[in-house]
């Protein structure tokens, strides 16, 4: 128990870039003295610094979005452009947060009549150019490292939209784990949203496979589309196939 709350403090710091004592509390539900202890044997293993009133990464931590927007650019732009044609006219779709789920509306032909649902600060603003699209914003809290915003509000179950298509990012994925996130705050748009449609699109480049992070927010088997730029593990692939998802490796330069 205690390992694996170590194991995910740090992988939540490194997602996050630092994190407060008082947070680390609430996440994990466990005292001061206790999260100060596993801090000690974290900076102990060079993973985290302290500092006033939490810690941050001093390893590995989380690029500014500008920066991973520039990584695989070229690969996240048609996985984006792929997703594209599976938006029709009437559809009540979820575009989340992240650098791949934000190229999709870039090939949404504009006068397309939709009603989109999203967190995603780009998606947002490439709607303006869009007259036919009804669109909502989900969470009041912006944050910069993603441009994305997150919700604290814990009425956010009361959303009762019918949403008949989601395209969802994701930070690992793995057969055991399913879809996971780091952040608590992006975690609960996600679940919420994966519980109320069956068609799941996970738009995801190679680097995510096999891995896994601190929260589950769906099941591999719920996928209904894998939209990715790279080979798809064996073990995956065949889980997916088993469950009937279609994969769509798409052809990109690296």
């Amino acid at each position: 128990m205690k390992s694996k709350r170590i194991d995910d403090i740090g992988e939540l710091v490194q997602e996050k870039g630092n994190v407060s004592i008082k947070e680390l509390c609430e996440i994990f539900g466990v005292s001061k003295n206790t999260i100060r202890r596993d801090i000690d044997e974290l900076v102990r293993n060079g993973a985290v610094e302290k500092v006033y009133g939490g810690i941050r990464a001093i390893k590995n931590p989380l690029l500014p979005f500008e920066q991973r927007h520039d990584q695989q650019h070229l690969q996240k732009k048609k996985i984006g452009e792929v997703a594209s044609t599976f938006i029709e006219d009437d559809d009540i779709i979820f575009i989340d947060s992240g650098t791949t789920t934000s190229q999709i509306m870039d090939h949404v032909r504009d006068d397309i009549r939709i009603t989109i649902l999203t967190n995603n600060l780009d998606v947002i603003n490439q709607c303006t150019n869009k007259p036919n699209v009804t669109l909502f914003v989900m969470g009041s809290l912006y944050k910069q490292e993603t441009r994305s915003f997150v919700d604290m509000d814990t009425n956010l179950q009361n959303v009762n939209f019918n949403i008949n298509k989601a395209f969802i990012a994701a930070t690992g994925v793995s057969i055991a784990n399913g879809l996971t996130n780091s952040d608590p705050l992006e975690y609960e748009i996600k679940k919420l949203i994966c519980s109320k449609t069956d068609n799941l699109f996970l738009l995801v480049d190679e680097s995510k496979f096999g891995k896994s992070t601190l929260l589950t927010y769906c099941p591999l088997e719920k996928i209904s589309v894998l939209i990715t730029s790279g080979n798809v593990p064996r073990d995956i692939r065949e889980f997916l196939e088993e469950h009937e998802a279609d994969i769509m490796q798409v052809d990109a330069p690296k």
